[in-house]
């Protein structure tokens, strides 16, 4: 009987040795696997990079976020996200490396790309190879809180060198050089896109009721689009007066926004212009004060579950904005404001 038993558990244990390694061999794989798709989403991030730069998203799309969502699926919100991370890397030489050899996940990068500099690069580096993506996370969120006063200097410094030179030149055309805030450039952008609009379809009338020899061959370049759209605002403002009106929906200035950064400037998330451009927590949370809001509330499937208009704050300095709207990030409980 005794014999019996050493025969029947000479085998178990042999079964067990042989599941130990292959689960051994499972995890191996995994980790791998892992590595060689943080590989891939490296490569990824360099085609999304200079697909970006030369704007082969410019057929329609107002970015390069929308037209990731319209053509791989992506939702809206991971597609900005991606947008970010393949722009930042561009400038982080290490961070990229370590994402293409497979050294760092996808989500310690994202993490940390929120956050390094090239000055900085290098010790956020080994912050990503010695801790968990969770520990990054925290780390990321600490870094932030430090640089939230080098973050309000520098919005204070950007603002103190705004600036409009106009002057003219040798041919006695009139020269414009300036720099303007983030927010009052996008306005200015969706300015001269309205007024370019309201020119093209003014030229279309006109072209309407000319005859072949009337209508001119030549197609003004955008440059000169944009010049005669600039003359058109000026002409507007001294004839209608200086109020900015209600604009429509088409040409107002979209901030993408997570609501958890509204609360808090340290939490994670997006704060960014329809194009990806990057507004600071603070610049997001003035212009919540300051601007006309919808918040929707969106499901794991990206579609909107409620929209409510809220006020983000209590302050009596908050009052409806006639030119600024904050809008959607579509990605779970994020909001639309």
């Amino acid at each position: 009987m005794a014999r019996n038993l050493r025969c029947r558990v000479a085998p178990v244990e042999g079964r067990l040795a042989t599941e130990t390694f292959s689960l051994d061999r499972l995890g191996d794989e995994i980790a791998e696997l892992s590595a060689h798709l943080d590989a891939a989403t490296a490569h990824l991030l360099d085609l999304i990079r200079e697909f970006d730069t030369r704007e082969g998203w410019n057929t329609g799309f107002r970015s390069c976020a929308a037209w990731l969502s319209w053509r791989v699926g992506l939702d809206l919100g991971a597609a900005r996200e991606r947008v970010r991370v393949a722009r930042a890397l561009g400038t982080l030489p290490l961070l990229a490396q370590a994402l293409a050899r497979g050294e760092l996940s996808y989500a310690k990068v994202r993490a940390l790309t929120r956050v390094a500099t090239p000055e900085t690069e290098e010790r956020l580096l080994a912050v990503g190879r010695g801790g968990t993506a969770d520990h990054v996370e925290r780390i990321v969120r600490g870094w932030r809180r430090m640089d939230r006063k080098a973050e309000a200097a520098e919005d204070s410094r950007r603002h103190a060198s705004r600036a409009l030179h106009v002057y003219q030149g040798d041919d006695g055309m009139v020269v414009l050089r300036g720099r303007l805030a983030p927010e009052v450039g996008a306005m200015l952008v969706q300015a001269l896109a309205a007024a370019r609009e309201a020119l093209h379809q003014r030229a279309r009338t006109q072209a309407g009721g000319a005859g072949p020899a009337d209508v001119s061959a030549e197609t003004p370049t955008m440059a000169q689009q944009q010049a005669d759209a600039l003359g058109l605002l000026a002409e507007t403002a001294l004839h209608h007066g200086i109020d900015p009106g209600t604009p429509g929906e088409r040409y107002q200035v979209v901030v993408h926004v997570d609501a958890p950064v509204l609360a808090d400037p340290d939490a994670p998330g997006q704060s960014a212009f329809e194009d990806g451009t990057h507004v600071s927590a603070e610049t997001s949370r003035r212009l919540a004060c300051d601007a006309s809001r919808v918040v929707m509330q969106h499901g794991s499937n990206g579609r909107v579950r409620a929209a409510t208009s809220p006020r983000v704050c209590s302050s009596q300095k908050c009052r409806p904005s006639r030119d600024r709207r904050l809008s959607r990030l579509p990605d779970g409980s994020k909001s639309e404001v």
